[in-house]
């Protein structure tokens, strides 16, 4: 099995002391391969280190989304742009975002959501981008968003039926929401083209003082052949690049058990 392809939540690293040259060029040193969600202004220095972007959002507006028909305008135009974006600077996913319900059904967002999707999917698979809506809680960080389990999101890949656009699969938020994560993984992993890793409670480090068990949650993401990012979104409790390296070594000690 290969090393998988790390990457790490910007701002849930930076402004903790470390500037972003030594943050940086401490994950690449360790073996990073990419930045999520980095600001743009800190593409060229990324690039300097040798990592890539390997997501960036899709759109604006996380809580007014994709599930609005007032939106689709406006978030079409967006994703175009972004998708020229991505391509232009080897920029594998867009994340998207449902947006709140709203007073809308499962059924009506869902609808609305593919449509806008399925429209700017032809030119996201052309680009080699793809749009992966993001899975968030909606329990503890996001009330009343409507994206908060698997199965909705599997059905808007499902209706929409392109290569290019699949699924953000948050550990840490569908933890809150449904457990199971590891049949869950097993089960709709096709779906999914990046992966945020998180403790719970408190998105905090992935060690023994939270409820996941990230190893064998790894471990079932290396049995599948998983070929994107993995992606830690966590606060750390301490020095933010000990917890880089930490999180990096569980994360390639679990791909390596699998062979």
């Amino acid at each position: 099995m290969n090393a998988p392809l790390q990457s790490f939540a910007w701002w849930c690293f930076s402004n903790r002391g470390v500037d972003a040259d030594t943050l940086l060029a401490h994950a690449a040193r360790i073996g990073y391969a990419g930045v999520d969600l980095l600001d743009e202004t800190l593409w060229p220095l990324a690039r300097h280190h040798g990592l890539r972007v390997a997501c960036i959002a899709g759109h604006g507006t996380l809580r007014d989304g994709l599930n609005r028909p007032e939106n689709a305008a406006r978030i079409e135009a967006e994703l175009r742009a972004n998708i020229a974006k991505a391509a232009a600077h080897s920029i594998p996913v867009l994340v998207c975002f449902s947006g709140d319900r709203q007073g809308a059904s499962d059924d009506e967002g869902l609808a609305v959501c593919a449509d806008t999707l399925a429209r700017v999917a032809p030119a996201a698979e052309a680009a080699g981008v793809t749009l992966a809506v993001e899975l968030l809680n909606s329990r503890v960080d996001h009330p009343g968003y409507q994206a908060d389990r698997t199965a909705w999101g599997v059905r808007v890949c499902e209706h929409v039926n392109s290569p290019a656009v699949k699924l953000l699969y948050d550990v840490y938020h569908m933890q809150i929401m449904e457990g199971d994560i590891i049949r869950t993984i097993a089960r709709d992993h096709r779906w999914f083209a990046h992966y945020h890793t998180a403790g719970n409670p408190g998105r905090g480090d992935l060690n023994a003082t939270q409820e996941l068990n990230y190893p064998a949650i790894l471990r079932a993401i290396a049995r599948t052949g998983f070929q994107g990012y993995i992606g830690h979104e966590f606060l750390p409790a301490a020095d933010p690049l000990a917890a880089l390296t930490h999180a990096y070594t569980v994360t390639r000690d679990a791909f390596s058990e699998i062979h």
